[in-house]
Formats: structure tokens, sequence, C-alpha cells
């Protein structure tokens, strides 16, 4: 049995509502968060790579370089605001951000 696009697409999809289900779940917790966001992103690259190698051209996987570096910062950014507001609250709780309002 060889894999086609179809699987591919479905498989990206799966990962894509799994990380949808993760975030309205789940929206206390800063790190589940984080890493739904990433789960969303990975999914997207899949379905990249997957078209990018059904069509044969190099675009699509050209394009998901870029949304890692996006995704690489994205997290560099999102683990140093996570361990200020816990140096400062004790907790990573999301419903405390309200209070880092000026």
């Amino acid at each position: 049995m060889t894999l086609t696009l179809g699987h591919y697409l479905t498989l990206g999809a799966a990962l894509f509502a799994i990380a949808v289900v993760g975030i309205f779940l789940n929206r206390k917790n800063l790190i589940v968060l984080l890493m739904a966001i990433e789960l969303m992103l990975l999914a997207v690259n899949l379905n990249f790579v997957a078209f990018s190698h059904y069509l044969g051209d190099m675009h699509g996987q050209v394009f998901v370089f870029f949304i890692l570096t996006v995704a690489a910062a994205e997290s560099a950014i999102g683990l140093a605001i996570l361990v200020l507001l816990f140096r400062n609250k004790s907790s990573i709780n999301v419903d405390e951000l309200h209070t880092l309002k000026g």
C-alpha cells in the first residue's frame, strides 16, 4: 500500500483538529496553549510538504522553512514571557494575565 496525498491531508487535518480542541478545552495553562499552537503550525507544514511533493515543485517546502523560523521565534518569546510571568506571579495561570495590563 502506498501513501497518497489524501493520507497526508487526513493526518494534517487530524493534527490541526487536535490542536484546536486543545486550545478550546484548556485555556488555563499557557504551556499547553503554546504546544497547541505549535501543533497547528506543524499540521500546516505537513500539508505544505505533501502538496509540494505531489505537485513536484519546491515552493511549499521552502515556505515551510519560513514557517519553522517564525514558530521558533514565537516559542522563544512565548517561553520568555512565561518565565517572567512565573517569576512575578508564581503561577502560569492564563486568567492572571489581565493583571499585567498597564
